[in-house]
């Protein structure tokens, strides 16, 4: 199934204990990139949640935005330096003493100093959330990359439509190309007649065209390009990604076509290039969209 590189995905589960939300939210890129914001205390799951994501999405810019809320994340712990309280306190009582001071320190003011007292936190090892998180992530990820398959459906359906009007395209320089060099024949001997009247050397304008001909002969790049849209639908067949493979296919698309349009020297022909281009371009567009 052909994927777009842009989707969006969302899935959300609720427990006894913990209530988590995932969004995944994907948009164009050469390679497969996954950032993650998660909560600290559950940094130790970002390669599992890469993981989980790499099984649906092959390329692409994917940003993954994790909500969790509950309680027994962390482990909470006081932490009293003693000596240090014992000191400021002697300290504070001779400072009374010495300077006859009357104010009293109260036990408020001890704890607000943070070199006394400190909260560590510490990540708890819970398999139950690991395990949810885990869950709601694989069902966004599911629902990006559905999201991504019908998007990419719609692609490929307006680049087979681009690509069918280029082989109408081909097909009527392919019928119309032999007759560019009568045409140039036609148009020697005119200008000659016009010059010299009937009396003109035969040889000399055979040579002429077999030149012209030689040098507008454009029937190898019209099988490449028919060749190249071959290939193009073939790999649109095949079950991986395909976008840069595409991509490729369509560069060379272009090259084929510019060359013809350069080689045949016939205003026709040159319309129906122009033509070409335009909507080489159109699919270049879709292409780069696609997984």
């Amino acid at each position: 199934m052909i994927a777009s590189m842009t989707g969006f995905g969302r899935a959300r589960k609720e427990t006894n204990a913990f209530f988590v939300h995932a969004e995944l939210k994907s948009v164009n890129h050469r390679f497969c990139e996954i950032n993650i914001r998660l909560p600290r205390q559950l940094l130790f799951l970002e390669d599992k949640i890469k993981k989980v994501i790499v099984e649906h999405v092959k390329r692409g810019r994917v940003e993954v935005f994790l909500t969790i809320e509950g309680g027994g994340l962390v482990s909470k712990t006081i932490s009293i330096d003693w000596d240090l309280l014992d000191t400021l306190v002697t300290s504070t009582r001779k400072i009374q003493e010495k300077y006859q001071l009357t104010d009293q320190i109260t036990t408020g003011q001890l704890l607000s100093n943070e070199n006394i007292l400190s909260i560590e936190e510490k990540e708890m090892e819970n398999h139950e959330l690991e395990s949810t998180v885990l869950e709601v992530i694989e069902s966004a990820a599911l629902q990006l990359r559905q999201m991504r398959e019908v998007e990419g459906k719609k692609l490929i359906e307006d680049i087979f439509l681009f690509l069918g009007q280029i082989e109408e395209n081909v097909h009527i320089i392919k019928e119309y190309a032999p007759k560019v060099v009568t045409h140039y024949r036609d148009r020697i001997e005119k200008r000659i007649k016009e010059y010299v009247g009937n009396e003109f050397d035969e040889n000399r304008i055979l040579t002429e065209v077999a030149l012209f001909a030689e040098k507008a002969d454009i029937s190898e790049e019209l099988t490449r390009l028919e060749s190249h849209i071959s290939q193009f639908r073939e790999t649109v067949k095949t079950n991986e990604p395909i976008g840069r493979k595409l991509d490729f296919i369509v560069q060379e698309m272009n090259r084929e076509t510019n060359t013809i349009g350069s080689k045949a020297n016939d205003p026709l022909i040159a319309k129906h290039v122009v033509e070409m281009k335009s909507l080489l371009e159109k699919i270049k567009e879709q292409v780069q969209n696609i997984e």
